[in-house]
């Protein structure tokens, strides 16, 4: 369709001539506050197996029935309008939180420290930036090519939407109040059944995490270690609610793609690394100790870690190379969006945006801001980059999320682009070392965030043209929401990262190493529950070689004695501390990516051997018609990540080939059965077990350090007394539990059979 057609005969559900509330403080407010929810439930996601899953139709079916709720206690009747608005401001947190999780850790992985005013800065500027880039676009992408962009997502929230409109609303639609009101009413029921599923879910996924994690009721990871000839070789689930969520939702393909990579890595990659270098007697770098010391774990981490980082590049540049017609048609449709500027029918409310004048001053303000952040390390090029990377790639994120979806679009990918072109060209100029990895970084941040918003904003918007929104108002909702996710998710990251930080003795990793104490200024003490125990004051040394230790931050004493390696929750590698309790580590994935990308070109100290092994990996899969970038993630993360995911994959093609085989569904072709899937009860309650037990994981790992007592008085019992949680049968018994939640899934993603 020609850029500048309109399409013929469409009508929103609520015409522009109608005037019903839309922007009120109830309706913004309540989508701020569920905006950050389900943004803190994703960046727990991210972190820990590197993906998220949208939160659009969670977001309105909550909303649409807390209103009803209100309703009930004499509040005014909300608006479809209303539920658009709350719905919008929601969304903001998950793409916030997918681009602060995938970029912003690699800092740390890169030697520097996780400063809450550097994350708060990229995550605000880079959400805001997004957004207003895709704003001139929404003419060309959302109206005048209505048709040919489907916005998968966006459409199925306008349907949910429209399904659960209020009497009022269908007033103002047209339809006829005296038959439309038992319509309506059954469609009130059937919101409020969905709703109820969301929060069930959300209750369980809490005490589930809650009842394993914190009372010890039994087990959250179950693992089987094999001997020889697979030794080393192990298979394990994390048995929590958040990730068997994940694999319902995403589905038993992608699911199934990434469990084989984690089934690579775990019984063949590790097994034969072991099997190979089981004699040698010296370590084989990268690795600090000889492989016949190493157990599964210490050869993830030397070995399989750069051969799943290198296939995760491939696979994401290979990705981003297949859109390339995809990105070309959008970019030149974001040019021809900017030429049309504020062409429209501004007489009309469905058609009016935030004035052009304010976009281009507000994204000039934010680059100026971002030029000038101190926390950044910015200079003049790099602020130009994140201007024509910015504008690109959110141009390019808006076009594919119309075509493909936001779960399917390549977000991480541009990232990577970014940064290896952000970085090529700092090699050039001679830029190298630590400044311009937080600088080179911080391109690649923003540039994330801003395109990870830029698709949410489109898919929202889309959703708003369906259902007669006012687009202004739209926008305005979904900045207030980015502005306030940001506000919290970066203090969110920085506890996560605090509360899985293992303060390891310099004797354990690297004795009697010194360093020139006079030299170091910045000073720092122990956090969480080791800081009762050692109260003292350290000079911070920020190693960035293997030689006498592996590099990373260390606590350093007066006389240059290193007492402490700062293992980081993020990416860290020692998960006891020295009184034997176990903490959280979180894997991110493709943060780790990104550093191995910003040292790999400007330091060009990366093992690249094991780099081009996966890169292999990633190419080997492509030729087999195999789409590698699933695989690729399941071959960095452990198969203890990857394998409840598939366990959720599994539940959803059981749901799905019964329900597709019902009377009521034989009608159906394949894109509607999915479509019909992707908005089941199922996925529902799978929504809300990702909310809750993410929600309950980051409460539990923010409160370890104030409950020390009690969690070692409840760890000594479960040790002691819980055969659920210790002893030869842990494993087995840990699985009932778990098998309740995942049956419970199946049970209720079955629909009922309907007489005709």
């Amino acid at each position: 369709m020609p850029f500048d057609s309109k399409p013929v005969g469409f009508k929103p559900y609520i015409p522009a001539t109608a005037q019903l509330p839309e922007m009120t403080p109830r309706a913004l407010i309540m989508g701020v506050i569920l905006g950050m929810i389900f943004g803190a439930s994703s960046l727990y996601l991210v972190l820990k197996v590197g993906l998220t899953v949208s939160a659009s139709i969670p977001v309105a079916v909550i909303a649409i029935t807390l209103f009803g709720m209100a309703k009930k206690l004499g509040a005014r009747e909300s608006t479809i309008l209303e539920n658009s608005v709350a719905q919008t401001a929601g969304s903001a947190g998950e793409s916030l939180a997918f681009g602060l999780g995938v970029t912003m850790p690699a800092i740390m992985i890169l030697g520097f420290d996780l400063e809450i005013s550097r994350v708060m800065l990229v995550g605000v500027l880079g959400g805001l930036l997004g957004i207003l880039m895709m704003i001139p676009l929404r003419r060309t992408l959302i109206v005048d090519q209505h048709r040919e962009l489907k916005y998968p997502e966006g459409t199925a929230c306008a349907e949910v939407l429209k399904a659960a409109a209020t009497d009022v609303s269908r007033e103002a639609a047209g339809e006829v109040r005296d038959s439309a009101s038992a319509e309506g009413s059954e469609a009130m029921k059937t919101a409020k059944r969905r709703a109820m599923l969301i929060f069930g879910g959300f209750g369980i996924g809490i005490l589930y995490k809650t009842l394993s994690v914190s009372f010890k009721g039994w087990r959250d990871t179950i693992n089987f270690e094999f001997g020889a000839p697979l030794k080393t070789g192990s298979i394990g689930a994390e048995v929590s609610p958040e990730l068997v969520g994940v694999g319902y939702i995403i589905g038993p393909r992608i699911a199934y793609t990434m469990a084989a990579g984690g089934v690579l890595a775990s019984l063949l990659l590790v097994p034969m690394i072991k099997f190979f270098g089981e004699l040698a007697t010296v370590p084989l770098s990268p690795a600090t100790i000889p492989i016949r010391d190493m157990t599964g774990d210490d050869i993830r981490a030397s070995y399989i870690l750069y051969i799943g980082a290198g296939a995760v590049a491939a696979g994401g540049l290979i990705s981003l190379a297949r859109s390339l017609p995809t990105i070309w048609n959008g970019l030149r449709g974001g040019l021809a969006g900017v030429r049309q500027g504020s062409k429209g029918d501004e007489s009309l409310r469905t058609d009016r945006d935030i004035p052009m004048k304010w976009v281009m001053i507000g994204c000039l303000a934010i680059i100026a801001i971002i030029s000038l952040a101190a926390p950044l390390h910015m200079n003049v090029l790099g602020a130009v980059l994140i201007l024509v990377f910015g504008f690109l790639f959110a141009t390019v994120s808006s076009r594919l999320t119309g075509e493909i979806g936001s779960s399917s679009n390549p977000i991480s990918g541009m990232a990577v682009a970014t940064l290896l072109f952000t970085c090529l060209i700092f090699l050039v100029m001679g830029w190298t070392g630590g400044q311009y990895y937080v600088t080179a970084l911080s391109v690649g941040a923003i540039v994330c965030i801003a395109a990870s918003n830029a698709g949410t904003t489109s898919q929202d918007l889309k959703t708003g043209y369906l259902v007669g929104s006012t687009p202004r108002m739209q926008q305005y909702a979904i900045l207030c929401g980015a502005f306030a996710s940001a506000l919290i998710l970066g203090p969110i990251l920085l506890k996560l990262n605090e509360a899985g930080t293992v303060y390891v003795p310099a004797a354990q990793v690297a004795p009697g190493l010194t360093v020139d104490a006079s030299k170091l200024t910045d000073t720092a003490q122990l956090q969480g529950p080791q800081a009762k125990d050692d109260p003292n004051t350290y000079k911070v040394w920020h190693k960035t070689d293997t030689v006498g230790g592996p590099a990373g931050k260390y606590f350093v004493d007066a006389a240059g004695k290193v007492v402490y390696l700062v293992d980081p929750g993020i990416n860290g590698h020692h998960s006891t501390r020295p009184d034997g309790t176990e903490v959280k580590k979180y894997d991110a994935p493709k943060a780790v990516l990104m550093s191995y990308i910003i040292k790999g070109i400007l330091d060009q100290e990366l093992p690249w051997t094991l780099v081009l092994f996966g890169v292999m990996i990633a190419i080997v899969l492509e030729m087999a018609g195999i789409a590698s970038l699933a695989f690729s993630v399941g071959v960095y993360l452990p198969l203890v990540a990857t394998l409840p995911i598939a366990i959720g994959g599994t539940v959803r093609w059981l749901a799905d080939r019964r329900n597709n085989k019902l009377p009521q569904n034989a009608h159906l072709n394949e894109e509607e059965r999915q479509e019909a899937g992707d908005r089941s009860a199922g996925v529902l309650l799978a929504s809300g077990y990702i909310a809750g037990g993410a929600l309950a994981g980051i409460i539990i790992a923010i409160t370890a350090g104030v409950f020390t007592d009690f969690d070692a008085a409840i760890g000594a019992w479960a040790q002691a007394s819980n055969p659920f949680f210790a002893g030869e049968s842990a494993n087995w018994l840990s699985m009932i539990p778990y098998g309740a939640i995942v049956l419970l899934l199946w049970w209720v993603a079955r629909e009922k059979v309907k007489k005709a």
